[in-house]
């Protein structure tokens, strides 16, 4: 099929090179649709103020790509400097200059069955396309409504929290559809010992007493978005404390937002039907907004390191 807009540009990264839309495909009985063994990614291009495309913390996203992948036993015949330079191709094929990139790396069809054999080689390939604010400009703005889902996070021993893998996301999936389902933007899940884990997609702070707590990585994905964030606060003079953080931290928050690739930085102005304070954006959660999007527009100097430029 063609792409639905243009939105979702003409051409895709496939195994060394771009091939239309319409023929970016894999077989029905592909190893990983099946069992959802594919290792992924999200990242972010921005225009910068001066004009031009950059990633966004390219080398840290893919870094994790490739660790993913091998946390799975599978090899992979490219580095994380390849996907960056093939991602670069893909967007000026493209024409954006701004865009989500989307790497994946599944497995094909030529097996069957649980078993696998030793070090499979996975497929490769890399999608842009435009995206907006995940949560829409109004709820970027102003903060979004949130509600503790009934589905959990899974056990560390049952899961690679670590890795960035399709099967971990059913989960995700399905405490997004209940918030809907609920009227909420967004769910947040707890972890297997009732505390506050992640939200669907997203990492979580606190900010009470203007300390900013957030979640142990132990049972989360430790976000690229969220070490940007809490770099940036400690270089502000915020004390960040990763902790326990209970459900009842949340309704007694000053401030509760969301950071991830996706997301951004969006502000959280109830939860579970707790408003949030006075249910708008606080101090901090603004400040640490304005310093990410200077990050991300190539106006901070000091975190030019984290782009690479298209």
């Amino acid at each position: 099929m063609s792409p639905k807009s243009n939105a979702d540009g003409k051409f895709i990264w496939v195994e060394g090179r771009l091939v239309p839309y319409e023929d970016a495909k894999i077989h029905v009985l592909s190893h990983s649709f099946h069992y959802g063994n594919a290792a992924f990614e999200g990242i972010r291009a921005y225009q910068t103020a001066s004009g031009d495309t950059a990633i966004f913390r390219g080398p840290e996203h893919f870094q994790r790509f490739v660790d993913s992948i091998k946390a799975l036993g599978y090899t992979s015949s490219y580095t994380p400097t390849d996907y960056l330079r093939a991602s670069c191709e893909c967007i000026k094929a493209n024409g954006f200059q701004e865009c989500y990139i989307r790497p994946i790396a599944f497995l094909d069809d030529s097996f069957r069955g649980l078993k696998l054999p030793e070090s499979p080689r996975v497929i490769n390939a890399i999608a842009v396309w435009k995206w907006g604010k995940y949560m829409g400009d109004e709820g970027q703005k102003n903060g979004i409504r949130v509600a503790v889902s009934t589905l959990r996070r899974p056990d560390i021993s049952s899961a690679l929290t670590w890795a960035k893998l399709t099967g971990n996301y059913i989960t995700s999936v399905l405490a997004r559809q209940e918030a809907t389902q609920n009227k909420f933007d967004e769910a947040i899940l707890l972890d297997p010992e009732g505390f506050v884990a992640e939200g669907s997609g997203e990492n979580i702070f606190v900010v009470k007493d203007k300390k900013i707590l957030t979640p142990h990585t132990g049972y989360i994905l430790p976000g690229i978005t969220r070490d940007s964030v809490i770099q940036l606060a400690r270089d502000m003079g915020y004390e960040v404390v990763e902790q326990n953080i209970t459900r009842n931290q949340l309704y007694i928050a000053d401030e509760v937002f969301f950071t991830g690739t996706a997301v951004e930085v969006t502000p959280i102005r109830e939860v579970d039907h707790h408003r949030i304070a006075d249910g708008r954006p606080g101090p901090v959660t603004r400040a640490l907004f304005e310093a990410f999007f200077k990050c991300v527009r190539g106006e901070s100097e000091k975190y030019r390191g984290w782009l690479t430029q298209v």
